[in-house]
């Protein structure tokens, strides 16, 4: 069974992938009429992406969604709120301070603002620098996915929250630092990436579906929403704190 799950993925990956490598060979041919520069290595590069896609589909499906949605399921029926938020919040908190990308950008900014003189041009300057971001946007996934815990129980519109936050977010702009601004507007984007986003969908699907009264398209999903939207915000806040 799992070997017959595999094959099919593999084609699936192959097809999503497909139109990216289109894209690029028909530029690359007849647009800037250049030949590929190593096309062993891009044929090879493209095997491993398509298997890695593979293996990360099939890993999802098998662990982080079932795991997600029956943790969800438990806290639910077990009917204790304090322990459920706390579940959520160490949840978005973990997943966050995980995400490769989070830590690849705590590290590119903390050398920016070394060469432009923001901080001081040592390494264990630039490492509390990084981590000080990394928490900043861990704890800011842990807390949306706890107001995204309370909006599935209470039955609260998404929007709203939606539109309070980012009103929030043009309020703040103005007093916070101009070389921190971009970085908060990229930090949910950041935050919401590899690990963070199929575990955050599970919560929300898992606990929207355990829940009697509410429905798992129009009430699991949104939590992303929350998770993308308050690391802009608690790194504007850093950014003014600093």
């Amino acid at each position: 069974m799992f070997k017959n799950r595999f094959f099919k993925q593999l084609f699936r990956s192959s097809l999503d992938l497909l139109p990216i490598l289109a894209v690029v060979l028909v530029f690359q041919v007849f647009v800037i009429r250049q030949t590929l520069p190593d096309a062993l290595g891009l044929a090879a590069g493209t095997v491993f992406i398509v298997i890695g896609l593979t293996l990360f589909v099939l890993g999802l499906e098998q662990s982080l969604f079932p795991l997600g949605e029956a943790m969800a399921y438990a806290f639910a029926r077990k009917g204790s709120l304090f322990w459920l938020m706390v579940f959520a919040f160490c949840l978005g908190f973990g997943a966050a301070i995980a995400e490769p990308g989070l830590i690849a950008i705590g590290d590119e900014a903390a050398k920016i603002a070394s060469q432009n003189q923001l901080l001081e041009n040592t390494d264990i300057a630039k490492a509390a620098y990084a981590l000080g971001l990394r928490l900043t946007v861990a704890t800011a996934v842990g807390c949306s996915l706890v107001f995204g815990v309370l909006r599935i129980i209470r039955g609260w519109p998404c929007y709203y929250l939606v539109f309070g936050g980012y009103l929030l977010v043009a309020v703040l702009t103005p007093f916070a630092p101009q070389d921190i601004i971009g970085m908060a507007f990229d930090a949910g984007g950041i935050a919401t990436s590899t690990i963070t986003v199929p575990l955050v969908t599970a919560l929300g699907v898992g606990l929207a579906s355990a829940i009697k009264g509410r429905n798992a398209i129009t009430d699991g999903f949104g939590l992303i929403a929350f998770a993308a939207l308050l690391p802009t915000i608690f790194v504007l806040l850093y950014g003014i704190a600093r």
